[in-house]
């Protein structure tokens, strides 16, 4: 006989929580789904005003950020006393409008997805380093498919993703001694704003439905699961890794 409760519950009741672009998408899900289970909850978006967004985010405090300004970035450290878990989720592709294929383009794209999320992390240092949460604190990163995979329209984004990969493994082993454990998500093909153009290219969605086992798009709910694990006590000997979320598109 199969049980139907097979479910696993965490409890974050009290635990301060930062997610980046946490408006929309894959952050949105995260950011609710810690809510869901007691945690206090900071999201960020480049907007002024929470209110701005066509989406309910009343459950959450907002914040404004500029991930590629530095004095953003402080100004947003500088408004939280206390985080015991970062997401680092914010990042975009062909920011600005950019064609990544230009040296502008290329570098914005860097600077948005990797540099922006390393000074970030690095700012928040003191407060992770003061965390009691159980298991230690704990930073996620968001990858990508695209730091395994070539994908030939967003070189820049694809870049800084790999190195998400390669930066998380680093700052885990700088940060091993102090408490915080650091991972990286790489989510496969999942149905947010950032993927819904696809829906314009019925071959190219058609040829990236081919490279999932699993036979569907992802959903950004079932991306939480594994943030929540990643941060859990139940992780707490899990640091410097990129766990794929990816419906087996990695083994195509």
């Amino acid at each position: 006989m199969t049980s139907s409760m097979n479910t696993i519950s965490f409890d974050f009741t009290g635990v301060e929580v930062l997610v980046t672009g946490g408006t929309s998408g894959i952050g949105f899900a995260i950011a609710r789904g810690f809510s869901d289970v007691g945690a206090n909850v900071v999201v960020t978006g480049t907007k002024s005003s929470g209110d701005e967004y066509n989406i309910d985010l009343s459950r959450f405090v907002y914040r404004q950020v500029e991930l590629c300004d530095s004095d953003s970035v402080e100004t947003l450290v500088s408004s939280v006393s206390a985080i015991d878990v970062l997401i680092n989720n914010a990042g975009a592709t062909m920011p600005d409008g950019l064609d990544e294929w230009s040296p502008e383009g290329f570098a914005r794209s860097v600077a948005l997805n990797l540099v922006g999320p390393m000074n970030l992390a690095t700012s928040c240092r003191k407060l992770l380093f003061a965390s009691e949460l159980a298991g230690g604190a704990s930073v996620v990163n968001l990858a990508s498919m695209t730091a395994f995979r070539s994908t030939e329209i967003v070189p820049g984004y694809g870049a800084a993703k790999s190195g998400v990969v390669t930066w998380t493994a680093n700052l885990a082993r700088r940060w091993a001694g102090h408490g915080v454990r650091v991972n990286a998500l790489a989510p496969g093909v999942i149905d947010t704003p950032m993927t819904a153009p696809l829906a314009a290219f019925p071959e190219l969605l058609a040829q990236e439905k081919a490279r999932i086992p699993i036979g569907r798009l992802g959903t950004p709910q079932e991306v939480v699961g594994a943030a929540l694990f990643l941060s859990s006590q139940a992780a707490s000997y899990i640091t410097g890794t990129t766990l794929a979320v990816d419906g087996g598109y990695l083994t195509s």
